[in-house]
């Protein structure tokens, strides 16, 4: 049996009826099957979770068409590589032969230059381009390959797709067919494989082997976490444990600790997690957490999201970590995002209350001649650049929202607003 590929392996559906899922794309009459059955295949980025379906899809699609099938991971590919798969494609075109599909797995993992270099190619239509990818394009593909592309979305699989998936096995596969095989209870398997069918697949052979030292093997939930839930790996980037370390890693940075920062990021970047995902965390912390504190801290995190975007790893690696150190050691202040947390709150409390005339735009003589703009103060026309006026609905008037935090910047920041407003917003 160890001589054998695993059972995902050797379950991969061959032909297109015998897909699971995704039928609002391969179903009969839907688009991506008219679009095989027609044989003008565009180049496309299958966007969708773990387990779904991408690959596999992307092969039965080559072999449908008698199409051959060039397979690229962005992990451990580079420019090299997609322009050795370029020349064999140049070359079938010269003899008149059928030209390739090209699948790229993580596509989003690829740097700008390596997506460049696809470029030239989906133009001149040398190959026909499948990217697989768990993140949003939009962000991810660059946008002159993404114009070039159908954007195909791969919906997780269903509870009742993935129990197909499992009585298919025990039905069809040859090792399984041999063994009692009893599933009283499903909610285990399918908690613990978080809908992903490759992993799902995996884990009953794991579990199966564990149990066959029996007659018959019983599969319960009690049985799925004493034999496999030790044995699933420390970081699963698709599962719950990608919540907790990404929460520990947030946690650690707002708590002022490089040390659990930088672990933490260690743990994910070691367990395969996708480091622009990393970086769009670390934005998002430099302005809830930091903010105006130490302004700098959203500028160096967006530079470091550019950076990593640009370079790739494993280079990236120390870019991120720069950034982490840097934030968790930063000043802290969350007074912004109180603020518009507050803001939304009241908004959604009085509802749309009218903007004050005098703050209004006056476009045409009618609005002129009703009141709009009549009485707004032009800031820059009075003496520090600034006049008391009102800037609130008048039911609002005097509401503080911002309250600076305590730490150097705001601190002085408080100190202005007192000079500038006085007792209006109390600060």
């Amino acid at each position: 049996m160890n001589n054998l590929p695993p059972l995902a392996e050797r379950m991969r559906p061959k032909m297109l009826d015998d897909y699971a899922g995704q039928q609002h794309l391969v179903g009969q009459g839907a688009v991506l099957r008219k679009a095989i059955a027609s044989g003008n295949l565009p180049s496309m980025i299958f966007w969708g979770p773990p387990g779904v379906g991408k690959t596999t899809l992307a092969y039965i699609i080559s072999q449908s068409l008698d199409r051959p099938f060039f397979s690229l991971s962005a992990i451990n590919s580079g420019v090299k590589d997609v322009r050795e798969v370029i020349e064999k494609a140049a070359l079938y075109k010269q003899g008149g032969q059928t030209l390739p599909v090209l699948f790229i797995d993580e596509i989003h993992r690829f740097s700008k230059s390596q997506q460049d270099s696809l470029l030239g190619a989906v133009e001149r239509g040398l190959v026909t381009l499948i990217g697989a990818t768990t993140e949003n394009p939009s962000f991810e593909v660059i946008s002159a390959l993404l114009s070039r592309c159908q954007v195909y979305i791969l919906q997780p699989l269903s509870e009742e797709d993935l129990i197909s998936l499992l009585q298919k096995a025990m039905r069809e596969d040859e090792l399984l067919q041999q063994k009692r095989i009893t599933i009283n209870e499903h909610e285990a398997l399918l908690r613990l494989s978080g809908g992903d069918a490759r992993k799902l697949l995996n884990i009953f052979e794991l579990l199966v082997n564990a149990l066959s030292g029996t007659a018959e093997i019983v599969i319960n939930n009690e049985a799925v976490l004493a034999n496999v839930q030790q044995n699933m790996a420390l970081y699963d980037k698709a599962g719950e444990q990608h919540y907790d370390i990404i929460s520990a890693f947030i946690k650690s940075m707002r708590g002022s600790d490089p040390n659990g920062a930088v672990y933490w990021l260690a743990r994910m970047l070691v367990g395969g997690e996708d480091p622009l995902f990393i970086a769009r965390r670390m934005l998002i912390l430099a302005s809830e957490d930091i903010g105006n504190a130490n302004p700098n801290a959203l500028l160096l995190a967006q530079s470091c999201f550019e950076a990593v975007n640009v370079i790739g790893m494993p280079e990236a690696r120390i870019i991120l970590s720069q950034t982490a150190v840097y934030l968790a050691t930063s000043a802290k202040s969350n007074a912004s995002y109180m603020a518009i947390g507050e803001a939304m709150d009241l908004v959604r409390r009085t509802g749309d209350l009218p903007v004050p005339l005098h703050l209004r735009n006056a476009p045409t003589k009618l609005m002129k001649n009703i009141g709009y703009g009549k009485e707004y103060k032009y800031a820059h026309s009075y003496d520090g650049n600034f006049t008391d006026q009102d800037f609130l609905p008048e039911q609002l008037r005097g509401t503080k929202l911002y309250d600076p935090g305590q730490n150097a910047r705001e601190n002085e920041a408080r100190e202005k607003l007192k000079k500038l407003w006085g007792e209006r917003y109390k600060y």
